[in-house]
């Protein structure tokens, strides 16, 4: 069964976030004084009363602004409520309704949707006298809550999980199965965004020519013939030293959060500005975190002429060396071209990352390793490798057994990995290797 969702919707700086917070009782949601932190949905499991479901955190909603991003912002916080079972439209206690606050409800007054008019900041209980303004909103009983000390929010989660309750939910084709967890990462601006609503042919997450649009990690589950996915679109990864916003420090964290539960990971490079140190980094954090990687250069169409587009790979296979064994597939996000080519590399990732190969023919291998004679020496110690065995998968990692496992070096390893890639199918993944002694 699906989980229920929730969309809390309002205009900036209500406590939206703080809200969300309370809920899922985490800090998942950016919190910040800054108005217009929140830009796109953000998703928060929550559970009350044994009743499971899902928290839609919503960008604020303003009517008649100029900023560059407040129309994407009230459509992505619109389009939250639409999909939403349950709404919790939050107004602010402290300084009441303004203009924003009557045309929101206007409209919510026209959804069919159960909505709950939560009124925050009433940090003091028992002050109904302060509420009666609330009901010129149309919108039935104001429920008073604070959603920094917490009161009255467990009354509100009764009222909402009793609404749940009676609200019929379609168990969806294939839901329970397992999902890939994918996360596209990169640097600011290099158009992870318009490849995350190409992929889920959908605009939920917000398109902008504006480095650092994206500063919430947003799921997106789909099926794509026959596969679940989850991507995850993540903000864009810069150098610690460079962030200068904490709230921007906060979407650094988050991404690094996807990263630890991706799966798949898709970097995604500028074409038109080749490949950067950034990139590199980027690359070098989803390694450490042993993700299976598929490299994806962007906005190919830009690059003009064979003799670029050469450059580009050959600086591509010349400083990724580290992650040679990522495939890079030339895309075009915004048009569209050659991005269907990512889902078969995806699966062949994925299914890399999560294989077993059978010891037998390991071992065969190995086998073959020993009569070439490579081996490694010091003084008059030789590396005798007797036996090898996987030990584990998500990356695949692999056991050797050898009489003096001290003398391994670095150099060797590489040949190993090398010598393994060229015997079995592991592109797309990252392996390790462990040497233990047996005499």
């Amino acid at each position: 069964m699906p989980l229920p969702l929730v969309a809390v919707v309002g205009r900036p700086n209500v406590g939206k976030s703080t809200f969300v917070n309370r809920i899922a009782q985490a800090d998942e949601a950016i919190v910040h004084e800054m108005r217009g932190v929140t830009r796109d949905r953000s998703y928060h499991e929550a559970d009350w009363n044994g009743v499971p479901f899902k928290l839609v955190d919503t960008g604020g909603i303003e009517m008649g602004d100029d900023d560059a991003f407040q129309g994407s912002i009230r459509n992505q916080a619109i389009a939250g409520a639409n999909e939403a079972d349950v709404v919790v439209f939050l107004v602010d206690g402290k300084t009441g309704i303004n203009a924003d606050d009557e045309e929101v409800a206007r409209i919510l007054r026209k959804t069919k949707k159960p909505v709950f008019l939560a009124v925050n900041k009433m940090d003091t209980p028992n002050r109904e006298d302060e509420m009666w303004e609330f009901y010129q909103l149309g919108l039935g009983d104001p429920w008073a809550v604070s959603a920094t000390h917490g009161h009255g929010t467990g009354d509100l989660l009764d009222a909402i999980v009793e609404t749940l309750r009676e609200i019929e939910l379609h168990e969806e084709d294939g839901e329970g199965e397992q999902s890939i967890n994918v996360a596209i990462i990169g640097r600011p601006n290099a158009g992870k965004s318009s490849l995350t609503n190409r992929l889920t042919a959908n605009d939920r997450s917000i398109v902008s020519d504006v480095a650092g649009t994206t500063r919430d990690a947003i799921d997106t589950h789909i099926v794509h013939e026959g596969t679940r996915y989850t991507i995850v679109d993540t903000a864009g990864l810069r150098r610690k030293s460079q962030i200068d916003e904490d709230v921007e420090y906060y979407g650094y964290v988050r991404a690094m959060r996807a990263i630890d539960r991706a799966d798949v990971v898709l970097l995604v490079v500028d074409s038109t500005l080749g490949l950067t140190d950034q990139d590199q980094r980027v690359a070098g954090y989803a390694l450490e975190r042993g993700c299976a990687m598929v490299i994806v250069l962007n906005k190919w169409d830009l690059v003009e002429g064979p003799e670029a587009k050469a450059e580009i790979r050959e600086r591509i296979a010349d400083r990724m060396m580290f992650v040679g064994f990522a495939p890079v597939i030339a895309i075009s996000a915004l048009t569209g071209k050659k991005v269907d080519r990512i889902w078969d590399a995806l699966d062949t990732a994925y299914k890399n990352f999560s294989q077993t190969i059978p010891t037998n023919k390991l071992n065969t291998w190995l086998a073959g390793i020993r009569e070439s004679g490579h081996t490694v020496t010091k003084g008059k110690v030789i590396l005798r490798m007797k036996y090898v065995t996987q030990t584990g998968c998500r990356p695949p990692f692999f056991t050797f057994f050898a009489n003096r496992p001290d003398v391994v070096t670095d150099n060797f390893e590489r040949f190993l990995e090398n010598r393994m890639r060229e015997a079995f199918d592991l592109e797309g993944t990252p392996i390790k290797m462990k040497f233990k002694k047996k005499d």
